[in-house]
């Protein structure tokens, strides 16, 4: 089965940073992936180089067969109508209603009439449970109703491959878990291949089919949930057991850190 997403010896880098240290991987079609990761472990940076937000120093990512890191703004354009991106926040226009968001897509992108852009929304916002809620302004929902309307402009172009940046985040546990429900039904239903970037530990147990964990910007261990947990690794223990890092400070990297000095050059 050919992946849909192939990430071959990813490297990023900020400056001298290197952010990012030779991720490679790839996403099958109808899969939930989830990408977890402690903060600064490069999760944020790879999925922006996923979309296509920001070019690698070195390596290549294909999607849907094609190496997005060589594409044209015009042929990366063209590739972007196949995928949706779910933001954490919902990141809708606050100037333009719940309807008038989900339709923005089908206005840019395609040039079907008014009735069926607004039939078109109206069924993705019906599969959201916001049926009758496409005249209310974003300002007049909750966070968990916002991140579904987000989830509904996301998915109505029907896109192939939908990113989902921190889902469950704010959410209460019975809000976070009827959009837990939501990923798993677009997964069934429509056949969608999903990534998912979260830290909610019980939210990535229950959708994941595979699960890839970031540490310090190389990929420590990607695998079945059942897998990762079993994992003798103490950075992902670390992180599923919210246990606190404890590494050892080197006394003359950390003087040189401050410094500018190396120890043995004083």
């Amino acid at each position: 089965m050919d992946a849909v997403i192939q990430v071959t010896d990813l490297v990023t880098h900020y400056g001298q940073r290197r952010i990012l240290d030779g991720i490679e991987l790839s996403v099958l079609p109808r899969e939930i992936l989830v990408i977890m990761g402690g903060s600064g472990s490069g999760k944020s940076t790879f999925l922006r180089h996923l979309l296509g937000l920001k070019k690698p120093s070195s390596g290549t990512i294909r999607i849907l067969g094609q190496d997005i890191t060589g594409l044209s703004r015009k042929q990366l354009y063209a590739l972007r109508k196949q995928i949706g991106v779910a933001f954490q926040g919902g990141a809708l226009f606050g100037s333009l209603t719940v309807g008038e968001n989900v339709e923005l897509p089908l206005r840019e992108h395609t040039r079907l009439d008014e009735d069926t852009i607004r039939i078109m929304a109206r069924m993705k916002l019906e599969m959201m449970n916001l049926s009758g809620f496409d005249t209310l302004m974003p300002s007049e929902l909750s966070g968990g109703m916002l991140k579904r309307a987000g989830l509904a402009r996301a998915l109505v172009m029907d896109p192939r491959i939908l990113f989902f940046d921190e889902p469950s985040a704010g959410l209460d546990p019975v809000v976070a878990a009827e959009l837990d429900e939501l990923i798993l039904k677009l997964r069934d239903t429509l056949g969608m291949t999903i990534v998912v970037v979260t830290h909610e530990l019980e939210s990535a147990f229950k959708i994941a089919d595979r699960i890839t964990v970031l540490d310090q910007g190389r990929l420590v261990i990607t695998g079945t949930v059942d897998e990762v947990r079993a994992t003798d690794n103490e950075r992902v223990q670390d992180l599923f057991n919210r246990r606190p890092r404890n590494d050892a400070v080197d006394r003359d990297a950390y003087l040189h850190r401050l410094t500018g000095y190396r120890h043995d050059a004083l």
